[in-house]
């Protein structure tokens, strides 16, 4: 197998080594000769063109590699490579609402370079995908992509493999509560080092042919005759005319930012989908302290339940041993709460989300316009911010004040996160879920649901109307495929990693 160089270094931006930063220069000189040609308006011509370098895409360019394809592959990627991409929050301690895009989201490898980097290693969490291919094919095939990935350097070590008793007493109490445990094996990266791994395939593709297209944004997809030939595309940071350019197969992969564009596109072409899922919830932080055994035995809690009155789906998504709250960026200035761990740095805090499934039928087939209007009214009660509220505020109909925080155990790791009221801004329905799930949560770790707990909004996870595709990944539109969590078949790295080694197994049998 191949070997790899990998940074050794805390601060990943700072300390770039020699060898690569000629690398990012020729990476730059290369994107500025291709945008010279478009420029010019030279038709370029490609057998793959790839939309989004999240996951996903280059997953699908990076299997064609391994299997020896030596397909002519263009990435377009809205944001940075990844050695450009940098967060001034690090700096400034407080978000500055970056333009044209956020950085956290948008770039080289998508969300996962600043996310905690846990791979999920079971068929059960990362969403639908399975329901596609298969639960034996989806597991055989999540094995095989954990081996690329422990190829390009993630850590040996597996979470939740050990302590098995201790493990089968917090499933008796979920039990009990009226909650299931997922039994969910974790590879866990950590951002620092998901983001050397990152590294280490962007190079790898490009220097193995692969083109990345940076600071690009497909604006449209070109048909003819129910064929797709191609895609339109202008520069993400300049306002101008969109340039040609054509494919023999077109790969949609731009991930939950990238939901909403993508079921514009569904939508203007006739693109057979189906209304699809959203998520609204929130993100909890806690004491280390109060959740020390589960995250010794299983590190991250992977709960579901169906709280009464509504009876909607709600689950623990993406826990933080150690970690801190995020924010991320949307388009037209939404501001989302997430989190994310380190392998070295760690806070006194364990931060998870708890989602809450909404599933809309007709006449309604909006639910991402829907979690957006959610989001724009918590950030409008926040000016702008993430709100933050402690759970006995909550219960007592009360917000929260600064000084109460202040005060309080649980001192938030977001630190320009407003102090407020958060049931002012989610929906009824999402609230009430969300407390019950809560109150079940604390027959499973006592102390969950203590007065000091925070809570974080608006944290929202867009999936697209669900794109419909046959095992081959092939829509209405011959010539078009999309994968990952646009497509609305998957939620988090390991899933859409899978989708697309998926896709490359579907491309080279095609072409064989």
């Amino acid at each position: 197998m191949h070997s790899y160089t990998h940074v050794c270094c805390n601060d990943f931006y700072t300390s770039w080594q020699h060898m690569r930063a000629m690398r990012a220069m020729n990476v730059y000189n290369e994107t500025f000769e291709f945008r010279s040609f478009l420029l010019r308006g030279i038709t370029m011509k490609y057998d793959l063109i790839i939309v989004g370098a999240g996951p996903a895409g280059i997953f699908t360019a990076l299997e064609l590699l391994r299997k020896g394809q030596q397909l002519k592959t263009l990435i377009i990627e809205k944001g940075h490579s990844i050695e450009r991409r940098r967060c001034p929050k690090t700096v400034t301690q407080k978000c500055i609402n970056c333009k044209p895009y956020c950085a956290i989201t948008t770039g080289f490898s998508g969300a996962g370079a600043f996310s905690d980097g846990k791979l999920s290693l079971s068929y059960e969490v990362g969403g639908d995908f399975p329901m596609l291919i298969g639960e034996d094919k989806a597991q055989a095939l999540i094995d095989y992509t954990d081996k690329i990935y422990l190829d390009f350097g993630a850590d040996t070590h597996i979470e939740g493999l050990d302590n098995p008793e201790e493990k089968a007493k917090i499933r008796k109490n979920a039990i009990k509560a009226g909650l299931k445990l997922v039994d969910c094996p974790i590879r866990h990266l950590g951002t620092e080092k998901a983001q050397e791994l990152y590294y280490s395939i962007e190079q790898y593709l490009l220097s193995h042919g692969t083109e990345i297209l940076f600071d690009s944004e497909c604006s449209n997809i070109l048909i003819e005759d129910g064929i797709c030939k191609g895609v339109l595309v202008s520069d993400a940071e300049e306002s101008g005319a969109s340039r040609t350019i054509l494919a023999d197969r077109v790969v949609i992969a731009t991930g939950r930012r990238g939901a909403d564009w993508l079921d514009r596109i569904c939508t203007e072409h006739g693109i057979s989908h189906e209304p699809g899922t959203v998520d609204i919830g929130v993100r909890v932080e806690v004491r280390n302290e109060i959740m020390e055994e589960v995250n010794k035995v299983l590190y991250e809690s992977k709960l579901i339940g169906y709280p009464k009155p509504f009876k909607n789906k709600v689950r623990t998504f993406c826990q933080n041993p150690g970690g801190f709250v995020s924010q991320e960026n949307y388009d037209n200035d939404l501001a989302v709460v997430n989190g994310h761990s380190y392998k070295q740095t760690k806070s006194n805090n364990t931060n998870l989300a708890i989602l809450c499934s909404h599933n809309f039928k007709s006449p309604f087939n909006q639910p991402i316009a829907y979690a957006q209007k959610v989001g724009e009214l918590a950030n409008m009660l926040g000016a702008g911010h993430i709100l933050v509220q402690r759970y006995g505020d909550i219960l007592d109909g009360k917000r929260t004040w600064p000084n109460e925080l202040s005060l309080s155990n649980v001192r938030p790791t977001l630190p320009d996160a407003e102090a407020g009221d958060i049931t002012a801004a989610l929906p009824y329905r999402s609230m009430t879920n969300i407390i019950n799930f809560i109150s079940a949560m604390d027959e499973v770790v006592p102390g969950f649901a203590s007065e000091e707990t925070l809570l974080y909004a608006p944290e929202l996870k867009f999936y697209s109307n669900r794109v419909s595709m046959d095992e081959e990944l092939n829509t209405s539109v011959k010539g078009l495929h999309c994968l990952g969590d646009s497509s609305g078949w998957t939620r988090g790295l390991m899933m859409a990693s899978v989708m697309g080694v998926h896709m490359a197994h579907c491309i080279e049998k095609e072409i064989q």
